[in-house]
């Protein structure tokens, strides 16, 4: 039997999870909703920048294609902090040597599509997926260009549809229990642009994700490789100050000149993205069950949407396609086993970096300024460059250590949280936080009661 397997949604997830499948002799089809982004020009104010890590990148080298992804790729060594008063700090990324990578989501997305379609899989855009019949095993669409309907048999099927997954929808409707939250933050986003300097340099250190922490807001900036940055401001929807509360230009700019005080002369078009991009919503989706028997599965954000505040959405969903791509050769492509076993596995990861991810974002915009946390971090810092085998730093978990479960990663981040408060408290930790005494305390909390 000639094998077959068909995606919902050509986003970063579903290309990649049809290169992984053709790699294995499987004939891809991808429907997308979208038009083909690489005919036409992106529409601006939706790509926040990604940030690409170890987990990303491991699934990107399996298949081969990493290197092709390093040449649209800015590494980032660590967070280069704006104070409200004018001063600068940099915290660096995990290790010497470890770094994140800025990558723009509409260039990558373009090359994995590319990438898609050197390896044979097809992909059909302006198709609207409009309900799946679950008895006939059969996806019925709607070309968006010419409104015409059709419908089209499938043996095997992916949803890789996004946080607002259609294919999920099909899926729910008609499913005894399914499990289904949506969870929306009181925050949303708006992109905006720092334009390159002169012949194309960078106006700011550019191997760096710039964050400007404001308590209950922030600012952020990733490089792209043509000397720009993309800013992304995280900002209540509602009160003072809020989308809703900078209704003119002029407030706008005042804002910015007060809070922003650095990065407003790097913005000469502030006002004008301000108000012609779009505010958007940040949505944790948590799902179950995931699959069907042997013939479905959601995979990326259709099973699990996450706020954007570990940069590791796109991380997630590749290194869903890459414990897949495991299970099928372990299960020699017995798909029942494969997507029970793929559930299992991904479902308490997907619920833990969701959870992971909220908890970062109360740390990016609030944190990050506080002496006292910033302590917290050094002693963390310096007691795991001494006893690696004892201690890794929570982020570092997440962003550097593929081997461990994200599951994992949040089970032993809440524990060493509770060390450190321990520590924190302390008398006088502020000056005698290198003492000996402080490292053999944490070895003692260490040790199991």
């Amino acid at each position: 039997m000639k094998k077959e397997a068909t995606i919902i949604g050509a986003g970063l997830v579903g290309s990649l999870l049809s290169i992984y499948l053709s790699k294995r002799g499987y004939a891809v089809k991808i429907f997308e909703r979208r038009s083909d982004m690489r005919k036409e020009n992106m529409s601006a104010g939706k790509s926040i920048n990604l940030a690409l890590s170890d987990r990303g990148i491991r699934a990107l080298e399996e298949v081969g294609i990493m290197e092709e992804i390093r040449k649209i790729a800015i590494p980032m060594h660590g967070r280069f902090l704006h104070h409200t008063d004018g001063s600068t700090a940099y915290q660096p990324y995990g290790q010497e040597g470890q770094y994140i990578n800025s990558v723009s989501r509409g260039e990558l997305n373009k090359k994995l599509m590319d990438l898609a379609e050197s390896h044979d899989v097809e992909i059909r855009f302006n198709q609207r997926c409009d309900n799946i019949n679950w008895k006939e095993n059969t996806i019925s669409f709607t070309g968006l260009q010419n409104q015409e309907q059709q419908t089209t048999g499938f043996k095997l099927l992916f949803g890789s549809d996004g946080a607002f997954s259609a294919a999920r929808l099909a899926h729910q409707m008609q499913h005894d229990r399914f499990q289904y939250q949506q969870y929306y933050i009181d925050f949303g986003y708006k992109e905006l642009n720092i334009p390159p300097g002169p012949g194309g340099s960078f106006l700011m250190e550019k191997n760096a994700l710039h964050i400007w922490p404001r308590g209950n807001y922030m600012l952020i900036a990733l490089p792209n490789t043509d000397g720009s940055f993309t800013c992304t401001l995280f900002f209540p929807f509602e009160g003072d100050p809020s989308f809703e509360s900078l209704n003119s230009k002029e407030k706008v700019t005042g804002f910015f000149e007060k809070t922003f005080t650095d990065a407003l002369p790097l913005m000469p078009t502030l006002a004008e993205d301000f108000f012609n991009n779009p505010t958007s919503s940040l949505v944790t989706v948590k799902c179950f069950p995931w699959v069907r028997e042997d013939r479905f599965a959601l995979i990326g954000d259709a099973a699990h949407a996450i706020v954007p505040f570990f940069g590791q959405g796109m991380n997630c969903g590749f290194e869903d396609c890459a414990v897949l791509n495991g299970l099928i050769g372990k299960h020699q492509e017995n798909w029942t086993d494969i997507l029970a076993e793929y559930q299992l596995l991904r479902k308490p990861d997907g619920d833990a970096i969701a959870d992971l991810a909220l908890n970062n974002f109360v740390e990016m915009r609030d944190k990050v300024a506080d002496p006292k946390f910033l302590l917290q971090k050094k002693i963390e810092a310096a007691f795991s460059k001494k006893h690696p085998d004892k201690w890794t730093p929570a982020y570092s978990q997440v962003t550097f250590s593929p081997h461990i479960r994200y599951s994992e990663a949040l089970k032993n981040s809440i524990r060493q949280e509770v060390i450190m408060q321990k520590v924190m408290a302390i008398p006088g930790i502020e000056n005698n936080w290198q003492e000996d005494a402080v490292e053999q305390r944490i070895l003692q909390l260490l040790k199991p009661h």
